[in-house]
C-alpha cells in the first residue's frame, strides 16, 4: 500500500508510533524475504467502475485515463506485461470497505495480481511474478486494518447513516505529515508511505491521514498511525480521544 524507493526500520519500543495501531503479517515458512516490500499506492483498492466481480460484465480494455477517485487508470490493465515470465491470477477480492458518493452502495475492490504487478512495472519496480501471491493479500489485510482504525474514530459520530463510506484515497509518499517531520528530527524514521483517505460521514466528508511505518520484527510488519487530518474537527475528536484513553491528541 505504499509507493516505497526504500523500506524502514522498525520504530523502536519507545518511538511514538510504538503503540499506534498496528498491523502484522508474516511470509509462508520458507519464503524467501521480498527486498523492500513494496506495496505501492498505485495499486491500493479500485472503484468499481466496469468491474466485472461488481458490474458482472466482461472485463473493458485497459484506460490511460485517470479516476479522480485514486489516481489511477479507470480500467486497469489485466494484460500480462511484455516481459512477464509467468501468468498471475486475474481474479480480485472485494474489500468491506463501503464506497461514498455515485459509487454508494459499492465496495471497494482490491487489484488482482497481475494489477498488482502491473502497477509495480508502471513504478519501475522490478516485481517477482511468484511474490504476487503474497504481496496482494498482505496490501489487502493492511488496508483492511487501516479502515478499521478510521471506524474507531468514527465511532464518536453516531448518525442516522449508521455506516461511513471512503470516498476517494491518495497516496502522498513524499508528502510526509508535520508529525512526521518532527519525529524525524528526534532521530527517528519517517514513514514510508502516507496517505489521506476522505470519508463521508452522513454527507459530510471527512479526512483521515495515515502515516505506513515498516517493523522490524522477524517478519512483514507495519506499524498504523491513523487519525483525523488538522481540523477545528479533526482536533476536537483528538482531544475527545485524549480525554477518554490518554491517547491520539499528536
Amino acid at each position: 500500500m505504499a509507493s516505497a524507493s526504500e523500506s524502514s526500520s522498525a520504530p523502536s519500543a519507545n518511538h511514538p508510533t510504538a503503540n499506534a495501531p498496528h498491523t502484522h503479517s508474516s511470509l509462508p515458512e520458507g519464503h524467501p524475504p521480498i527486498p523492500g516490500m513494496p506495496l505501492d499506492a498505485t495499486s491500493c483498492p479500485y472503484h468499481a467502475d466496469n468491474d466485472p466481480a461488481i458490474t458482472n460484465q466482461k472485463p473493458a480494455s485497459a484506460s490511460t485515463a485517470d479516476s479522480p477517485l485514486n489516481n489511477m487508470p479507470i480500467t486497469p490493465s489485466q494484460t500480462p506485461a511484455k516481459d512477464q515470465k509467468e501468468p498471475l491470477s486475474i481474479d480480485r477480492e472485494v474489500s468491506t470497505i463501503p464506497m461514498g458518493g455515485k459509487h454508494d452502495g459499492k465496495y471497494w475492490v482490491y487489484p488482482s495480481q497481475q494489477m498488482f504487478y502491473n502497477a509495480m512495472k508502471r513504478k519501475n519496480w522490478d516485481p517477482a511474478e511468484k511474490d504476487m501471491g503474497v504481496v496482494v493479500p498482505i496490501h489487502n489485510i493492511v488496508n483492511e486494518e487501516c479502515w478499521r482504525k478510521i471506524l474507531e474514530w468514527e465511532g464518536m459520530h453516531k448518525t442516522s447513516c449508521d455506516q461511513p463510506k471512503l470516498v476517494k484515497f491518495i497516496g502522498k509518499p513524499r508528502e510526509y505529515t508535520p508529525k512526521a517531520r518532527i519525529l524525524n528530527l528526534f532521530g527517528y524514521k519517517l514513514p514510508f508511505d502516507r496517505h489521506d483517505w476522505v470519508v463521508d460521514r452522513c454527507g459530510k466528508e471527512v479526512r483521515y491521514v495515515i502515516d505506513f511505518y515498516g517493523g522490524n520484527t522477524g517478519g512483514i510488519s507495519f506499524f498504523l498511525d491513523v487519525r483525523p487530518a488538522i481540523s477545528w474537527d479533526g482536533l476536537g475528536d483528538r482531544w475527545r480521544r485524549f480525554w477518554k484513553t490518554g491517547t491520539g491528541l499528536f
